[in-house]
C-alpha cells in the first residue's frame, strides 16, 4: 500500500519540475496530467473505480458517473465527511458544518442555511455593490496613470473583494476590520497544503512537534482569538440580524448537541472560520479563472460585455430581477467552475456498511469523487471537454452532458454549499460591474499552471493586461 503513496510522490515532483517549464501561453484547460497524473495512470490500468492507500488510510476512487449517481442518493448518515480530514484539516475548518456529520451537522446546516436563503440574499446586494467600488476605484486610478491600459496581477484585488463581500454581508463588517483573519487563513492555507505535499494529509507527522507544525498552531491560536473578539464585539451591538449573530446563538441553544463552553465555542470559531474561508476563497478563485478564460477568449469577452452593459445601463444599483436576466453571464460562470473548479476532489466516508453502484462498502471506508477527472471526460462532455465553450449550457446542465448528474459545481447529494445562492450572485454583479468598464487580454507574463492548494489556482498569479473603456 505504501508503494501507491511512493509512486504518486515521484509522478507529482516530476509533473512539478515540468510545470516550471511549461509556456506561457495557455494551450489546454486540461490540468489533469500535471496535477493528478496517478489518477489517469490508474483509472488507465485499472479502470474508472479503483483503490489505493496514502500509507494511512485506503481511498476507493471513483470516476464512474452511476457510481457516481449512487453517492449522491446516500443519506448523510450512510455516507459523511471523512473523520481523518477532519483532524487533518481542523487546524483550518475547525469544528464547523463543513467537517462534522450525523446529527451535529443537521444542527449545523439548520442553524446556517436560512441565512443563505434567496430572501436573505436580495438584502445583500447592495452590500456586494459597495464592496465592488474600491476594487473599481482602484483600478481606475492605476488605468488613469498608465494613460488608460496596464498590467494589472488580480488575485489580491479579487480575494480582497471577495473577503470583503463576506465580512459585510455575513459578519456585519468590512474587510479592513477582517482583514488579519483573511490573511491568517490563507497562511494556514498554504501551510497545510505544503505539508500535505510532503507527508499526506493522514500522516503521523502532522502531529509531531516540527517547527512547520508549531507554525500552524500559532496561526490556529491567533485566528481563535481574533475571531473571539469578532464575536464578543459583535454579541454586544443590538439589533444585530446576520450571520454571525446566528452562529453566536446558535453555539449556545441547544444543549443536546453542545453540553459545554468548550464545545459552544468550537461551533462558533468553527464556522466562523467555514465561512471565512470557504466563502470567500472560493468565489474569489472562480472570478480569477473566469477573467483568465474571457481574456483568451475574446469573442466570449465581447458577448458577456453586451449583455453586463444591458444590465447596468444607467443603474446604480442592480437587484435580484435583474441579475436573473443574464444568460451569458451565467453560462460562463458554469463553465468556468467545470474547467476550473476550486475544490476538485469531494470525499465521503461510509459511516456504516453500505452498497454504493453494486459494491459492498464497508464501514469506515473513503471514496473519492475528482470532479476533475468526471468534468474533463469527453465520453461525457464530447471531444471539446477541455475546451472552454459556455454555449454548452445554453439550454441547462441537462443538455450539457450525459448524464448531467456528473455536474455538481456546489456539491452532491444532501450536503450541497449553503451559500451557493450567496456567490452566483456576487459573481454575477462582480463580472457585470467589471466588464461594463474595462477590457481583458492575456499578459505575456501569464505563465499557465495550475497548482493544488486545497484549492486549484494559477500557480503564478494572474497578471492581465487591463483597458479602461
Amino acid at each position: 500500500m505504501l508503494r501507491n503513496l511512493l509512486k504518486k510522490k515521484k509522478m507529482l515532483k516530476n509533473m512539478s519540475n515540468k510545470r516550471t517549464h511549461m509556456v506561457k501561453k495557455q494551450d489546454t484547460n486540461s490540468y489533469l496530467s500535471t496535477l493528478f497524473p496517478h489518477f489517469l495512470l490508474w483509472r488507465k490500468t485499472y479502470g474508472p473505480v479503483f483503490l489505493y492507500s496514502t500509507g494511512a488510510v485506503d481511498i476507493l476512487h471513483v470516476s464512474d458517473p452511476d457510481m457516481v449517481k449512487d453517492i449522491g442518493h446516500r443519506t448523510p448518515s450512510e455516507l459523511g465527511k471523512p473523520n481523518y480530514l477532519k483532524r487533518s484539516r481542523k487546524a483550518l475548518f475547525g469544528g464547523g458544518i463543513l467537517t462534522v456529520n450525523g446529527d451535529e451537522w443537521a444542527y449545523h446546516r439548520k442553524i446556517l442555511a436560512p441565512e443563505f436563503f434567496m430572501e436573505k440574499i436580495k438584502g445583500m446586494i447592495q452590500l456586494i455593490e459597495d464592496a465592488t467600488v474600491p476594487l473599481l476605484e482602484s483600478w481606475e486610478g492605476i488605468l488613469d496613470a498608465a494613460g488608460g491600459s496596464s498590467e494589472i496581477v488580480v488575485d489580491d484585488y479579487l480575494r480582497n473583494l471577495s473577503a470583503d463581500v463576506i465580512a459585510r454581508a455575513c459578519f456585519g463588517s468590512t474587510f479592513a476590520k477582517g482583514k488579519e483573519i483573511f490573511c491568517k487563513l490563507r497562511q494556514l492555507q498554504k501551510a497545510i497544503s505544503q505539508q500535505d505535499a510532503l507527508v499526506g494529509p493522514s500522516a503521523v507527522w502532522k502531529h509531531m512537534p516540527t517547527k512547520a507544525n508549531r507554525e500552524i498552531a500559532k496561526l490556529v491560536e491567533e485566528v481563535r482569538v481574533l475571531i473571539q473578539a469578532v464575536t464578543k464585539e459583535h454579541s454586544s451591538y443590538k439589533g444585530n440580524d446576520d450571520l454571525l449573530l446566528a452562529i453566536i446563538n446558535g453555539g449556545a441553544s441547544d444543549e443536546r448537541i453542545y453540553k459545554g463552553t468548550a464545545e459552544a465555542e468550537e461551533f462558533i470559531i468553527g464556522n466562523c472560520k467555514n465561512i471565512y474561508f470557504a466563502g470567500h476563497e472560493t468565489t474569489a478563485l472562480t472570478a480569477i479563472w473566469c477573467l483568465m478564460l474571457l481574456a483568451t477568449h475574446p469573442e466570449w469577452q465581447k458577448r458577456a460585455r453586451a449583455e453586463a452593459l444591458e444590465l447596468c445601463q444607467g443603474r446604480m444599483r442592480l437587484d435580484v430581477d435583474i441579475l436573473q436576466r443574464p444568460k451569458i453571464l451565467t453560462m460562463v460562470i458554469q463553465e468556468t467552475l467545470r474547467l476550473y473548479h476550486p475544490a476538485s476532489l469531494m470525499m465521503r466516508e461510509a459511516l456504516m456498511d453500505a452498497k454504493v453502484g453494486g459494491l459492498d462498502i464497508p464501514r469506515g471506508t473513503i471514496i473519492q469523487v475528482a470532479r476533475s477527472m468526471l468534468y474533463l471526460d469527453k465520453d461525457v462532455w464530447g471531444l471539446d471537454a477541455s475546451e472552454f465553450r459556455p454555449d454548452r449550457f445554453a439550454n441547462g446542465v441537462a443538455a450539457a452532458c450525459k448524464p448531467a448528474h456528473v455536474y455538481m459545481p456546489f456539491g452532491h447529494g444532501p450536503r450541497t454549499c449553503i451559500g451557493q445562492n450567496l456567490a452566483m450572485t456576487e459573481l454575477k454583479v462582480l463580472l457585470a460591474r467589471l466588464l461594463s468598464r474595462f477590457a481583458f487580454a492575456p499578459s505575456p507574463r501569464y505563465h499557465h499552471a495550475p497548482v493544488s492548494r486545497l484549492t486549484i489556482e494559477p500557480g503564478f498569479g494572474m497578471p492581465l493586461l487591463v483597458t479602461r473603456l
